[in-house]
């Protein structure tokens, strides 16, 4: 499968007269295969949002390789933005303009064919409320419309940041019927959400950054088998012998997190030996079942260190020294 996006070894580094060097991003990399659906995960401040800015050329490099469609940017990028949608953070519309006027905007000043709007409108649910002010759009309507103008060039690579920010249950499942669609038929998307439940539904596979550096990149159930800690949930017939089993177990070197009903095991390879290690200790086993392992305590786990003190931070919102480019609030990619 060939690479639709590649990064290797990015840095960016801030300077602030209030906190001095920052590194945004530390040696970076990530990949992207052509047709997938690739989540992009990181907590506030990891880098996520610097590097997706850094890719669109929206803000310059300290270091690096980033390639997209095969050309290297952030030099090629006009030979490939026309091959790129994306919405990164949250893109400013014109109020007093209708959904229909605001794409058809987009699509004159990209020499796009004006069906193109009535088509995207119909993919994101808007079609119907298309003659209304953006002005009187909720939160999850005007991020509808964000996707809209990101699909207007029909792109061989979608990054949208967030976009199923102020949706309803409804629409974020409108959305992944949407980008599933996109993926099967050929588009790339890179998609970045908060929502880890609906990545581990969606995306094909995930790239998890924390600190600035990737810590996790694969498949989705590459990711999550590799870091199962084979954890078991185990109920005793009394409980008020949890105590004791916890102690048995403890001893005979299992880790043990002890919860008010039941235990938590972690690295069993054989449950059953186990119940039969309590059994010979008068312990009696009622419930013993594995838990899988899902995409949010993967992320947990992986992003739990605290930063330190000066090091790794992002700081877009902090004023920099000397950072061209790195100027504005958000920004898209439509037509």
């Amino acid at each position: 499968m060939s690479a639709v996006l590649e990064i290797e070894g990015l840095r960016k580094t801030y300077r602030s007269r209030r906190r001095g060097v920052r590194h945004a991003l530390d040696g970076f990399d990530m990949r992207v295969e052509a047709g997938q659906v690739h989540g992009f995960l990181g907590p506030n401040g990891s880098g996520k949002t610097t590097t997706l800015r850094t890719l669109l050329g929206l803000i310059r490099p300290n270091g690096g390789r980033m390639v997209i469609l095969g050309h290297e940017v952030p030099h090629a990028l006009p030979a490939v933005a026309g091959q790129v949608g994306a919405i990164v953070e949250s893109p400013q519309f014109f109020p007093h303009f209708t959904a229909r006027d605001t794409l058809s905007l987009l699509a004159g000043a990209g020499q796009l064919p004006g069906r193109r709007v009535d088509e995207v409108l119909e993919l994101v649910g808007l079609r119907d409320r298309a003659g209304e002010r953006v002005k009187t759009y909720s939160l999850g309507m005007k991020q509808r419309l964000a996707v809209a103008s990101a699909l207007l060039k029909n792109p061989k690579l979608l990054i949208l940041d967030e976009p199923a920010n102020g949706l309803d249950p409804g629409g974020i499942r409108e959305m992944r019927t949407l980008m599933r669609d996109l993926s099967a038929a050929g588009m790339t998307v890179v998609l970045s959400s908060h929502i880890l439940g609906e990545i581990q539904l969606i995306c094909d596979s995930v790239t998890i950054i924390s600190l600035g550096r990737r810590v996790a990149y694969g498949p989705v159930e590459q990711v999550l088998a590799e870091h199962s800690q084979s954890s078991v949930r185990i109920r005793l017939e009394a409980v008020t012998d949890l105590p004791q089993a916890a102690d048995v177990l403890t001893r005979a070197g299992v880790r043990v997190a002890a919860e008010p009903d039941h235990l938590m095991l972690a690295g069993v390879d054989k449950p059953a030996a186990v119940s039969r290690l309590l059994a010979e200790h008068g312990l009696y086993v009622s419930e013993l079942a594995p838990v899988a392992v899902d995409l949010e305590s993967v992320f947990l786990e992986l992003t739990a260190t605290a930063p330190v003190p000066g090091q790794h931070r992002q700081v877009d919102q902090s004023t920099k020294v000397g950072e061209p480019g790195s100027g504005g609030t958000g920004g898209g990619w439509g037509a």
